[in-house]
């Protein structure tokens, strides 16, 4: 009689929405290969037998693309090609029960703060010693680090605080601890993350210490750039510019979301700050660190906005002139503030108006681009792609802004590498440049 072997299990992870869940993912795998368990993200191949699927509620193109993928999985589940299937993240801790009645072929849900409950389905531990550990799921040299979890603001349209729960920061020295690990294993740039990174430390130390975070991780041997994402504008602790303004290895780069740019629709969103208030914030930081990039975020159709407001907002572009700018349309989410008021602009007028933004921003990006050709930057190399090694400058982070392409035919570059290089040309979104 042959004797039965068992199939060992092999982990697939899919991760959707946000660099913030991509964080999770790793921390994820890395607790679950600490455990011994075979686990992989995104694998291509087709031998995983358990799937984990960590879901993006935050609005309802990112909801549907999560629902898709689970059903995707549930099907191959009926089909007898996997045979567990996990979901985990914002689409469930919002929407559980609502999932297990739609969808009850899951084997099991879990929120964004349930990762032991999850763990313990592979009969695994929460490993504390490795807390501040991480696999990478993409190339090592840059990293993104999640500074706090959650958030205290009451913004009208946003439904971060419904799955992420309330504001908790994580210590000082376990930041250090993992930055000096990333950079032990080859990360060179940190990207600082959260939903509300200014806030970060009111909760620990009772008050603000972004500040006193950034210049103890630019202390950390080999992490050569520090980039900061999310820093929310009202009550902005300006010691932070003086930190980046004083360390040069802190990229001069801030990512701040405005998200509009008349006063009366700020007010409607509750964000605490006005349109005067939000330029002279722009003003005294620009000031203060001449040629920083500042990237910001904006929102259209917003319930309040017509017209007159949206002029406002292309007023505001115009006027500012932004390095970076990104631009969303209004999602009417249940449960949030907003979700109280009429959403009376159709999807066509919101999508043209982002549209009309965008036009204006090309402008400001190319001419600002143009500026740049002669002049010599630091470029980190991130991959080779079609015939060039693609990079960025430190006024770059990853995927959302411009792109340094050196031509591979002619140069050669690490990944992973920095180098100096001379802007020779430049559109939109791309800079052109070849290696000194």
């Amino acid at each position: 009689m042959k004797a039965r072997t068992l199939k060992k299990d092999k982990v697939n992870i899919i991760t959707m929405g946000c660099s913030k869940n991509l964080v999770d993912s790793e921390v994820l795998l890395t607790q679950l290969k600490g455990n011994g368990i075979d686990a992989s993200h995104e694998s291509n191949t087709k031998d995983n037998n358990i799937i984990i699927i960590n879901t993006c509620g935050f609005i309802d193109n990112a909801k549907q693309e999560s629902i898709d993928t689970i059903l995707q999985y549930v099907d191959a589940k009926e089909k007898g090609l996997v045979d567990k299937v996990y979901v985990t993240g914002c689409l469930s801790q919002r929407y559980k029960d609502d999932l297990e009645k739609e969808i009850p072929q899951v084997d099991a849900y879990f929120g964004t703060r349930d990762l032991p409950a999850l763990l313990k389905k592979f009969k695994a531990d929460y490993k504390h010693e490795l807390v501040g550990e991480r696999l990478l799921t993409h190339n090592a040299h840059y990293a993104y680090m999640k500074i706090s979890e959650g958030c205290d603001r009451p913004c009208s349209f946003c439904a971060i605080p419904l799955m992420r729960g309330g504001h908790i920061s994580r210590s000082i020295e376990e930041l250090v601890k993992e930055a000096q690990h990333k950079a032990a294993n080859g990360t060179k740039e940190l990207l600082l993350i959260a939903q509300d990174s200014t806030y970060y430390g009111l909760d620990l130390y009772k008050k603000r210490r972004l500040a006193d975070l950034m210049r103890a991780l630019s202390d950390v041997d080999g992490i050569e750039w520090i980039r900061l994402h999310y820093a929310y504008p009202t009550g902005f602790p300006m010691d932070v510019i003086e930190v980046m303004k004083e360390r040069p290895n802190i990229c001069k780069y801030l990512d701040i979301p405005l998200q509009h740019g008349s006063t009366s629709v700020l007010k409607t969103m509750r964000r605490g700050t006005t349109r005067e208030k939000q330029e002279e914030l722009i003003h005294s930081i620009r000031d203060l660190i001449p040629g920083i990039a500042i990237r910001t975020t904006l929102i259209t159709g917003h319930p309040g906005e017509g017209e007159a407001e949206f002029q406002e907002m292309v007023d505001f572009v115009d006027r500012m002139k932004f390095e970076r700018l990104g631009v969303f349309t209004y999602s009417h989410e249940e449960n949030t503030h907003a979700f109280t008021m009429e959403d009376n602009t159709p999807d066509e007028v919101k999508q043209e108006r982002a549209n009309h933004l965008m036009e204006i921003q090309e402008q400001i990006s190319f001419d600002l681009n143009q500026q740049k050709i002669g002049k010599e930057f630091k470029v980190l190399i991130d991959k080779k792609e079609n015939g060039y090694f693609v990079g960025r400058t430190e006024y770059d982070s990853v995927e959302v802004d411009n792109e340094v392409l050196i031509d591979a035919s002619k140069h050669y570059c690490r990944v992973g590498d920095f180098v100096q290089a001379k802007i020779t040309d430049a559109t939109e979104f791309d800079l052109y440049a070849e290696v000194l």
